[in-house]
């Protein structure tokens, strides 16, 4: 079992944004989760349902630098990593980095910001690192992306490009809130934003301990098996015309073991595969007659429908 500090830190974590998000415990776990694998997070939803909330709750949780990008139609590649700046004083350029040098990065509206901006992010997001004039400058370790979209159905939005889903760990939805915790919402702001008077419960430093903790969670070979069957079936139905990719295999494997430690226990078991392959998956498999990324409801019908196709290890 996982040991009672590891265990109190999370609650206490979970904890402290729950202290601004109500009724969202499943978002707040897979942010949670994002946040232990080591790789980011996509929120999709509708405008004004919490999306920059509960990702700001996260920030202000960890002891960390957190910057907001809003991402809008002329936002340009520098605005973003950074550029050389010419120094009269010494004659020469500087950099000057930009908002992505940052431990929790809120990439507000991403689909709001044309192709060639939000491809900026990809070196960031895959390497922890960008190039700028042929120099290549680190991130702050640990690195989250934490992106909020609104569905592409809505006027002034773009497509992700799929290279860039890809890099997310999870896709999933903040969704409307049921009607007490709505009133709770309601009373709770009355003297300002809840979000506004958290304090930081843990540090960076801790956050990369529990990274590697997770690296070392057991995976049991046929649940390994298991995993992979899953990720061959998308590669293996006509309902999907593009599968999962090995990075997506991987990225399965890491959440999983991410949610056993949240779970407090050091092993996987087939319910945290079942559980997260639909956020983890749905947004890498392109099914047929669809837009890469464009209807998260159709790929998620696809995996449900692959889940209920393959045999669970007992």
């Amino acid at each position: 079992m996982i040991d009672a500090a590891l265990s109190a830190d999370l609650e206490k974590l979970k904890q402290n944004i729950e202290l601004a998000v109500f009724g969202k415990s499943d978002v707040v776990r897979m942010v949670v989760v994002a946040l232990l694998a080591g790789e980011h997070i996509l929120l999709e939803d509708v405008p004004g349902v919490g999306k920059t909330l509960v990702a700001k709750a996260l920030a202000r949780s960890i002891a960390g630098k957190f910057t907001r990008m809003q991402f809008t139609p002329d936002l340009l590649p520098s605005d973003i990593v950074g550029s050389s700046i010419y120094q009269s004083g010494t004659g020469q350029f500087a950099f000057s980095p930009g908002p992505v040098f940052s431990n929790i990065v809120l990439a507000d509206e991403i689909n709001r910001a044309p192709p060639r901006t939000q491809s900026a992010l990809l070196e960031a997001m895959s390497e922890g690192q960008v190039s700028v004039d042929g120099t290549t400058h680190d991130l702050p370790n640990p690195f989250l992306v934490i992106a909020t979209q609104n569905p592409f159905e809505f006027e002034g939005t773009y497509l992700l490009p799929e290279s860039q889903l890809d890099r997310f760990l999870l896709r999933t939805s903040v969704g409307y809130p049921a009607m007490d915790d709505e009133r709770q919402i309601l009373t709770s702001h009355r003297d300002g934003e809840p979000v506004d008077l958290l304090q930081p419960v843990i540090t960076p430093q801790r956050i990369l301990e529990l990274q590697a903790i997770v690296r070392n969670i057991r995976f049991d070979a046929s649940l390994v098996d298991y995993l992979l069957n899953i990720v061959h079936a998308t590669r293996g139905t006509d309902m999907v015309q593009v599968g999962v990719s090995t990075r997506g295999a991987l990225s399965l494997y890491r959440a999983a073991q991410a949610m056993a430690v949240l779970e407090r226990r050091d092993f996987v078991i087939p319910d945290d595969i079942k559980f997260l392959s639909s956020p983890v998956l749905a947004h890498r498999i392109v099914p047929r007659g669809m837009l890469p990324g464009a209807d998260r409801s159709g790929s998620e019908m696809v995996i449900r429908k692959i889940l209920d196709s393959v045999n669970v290890p007992t």
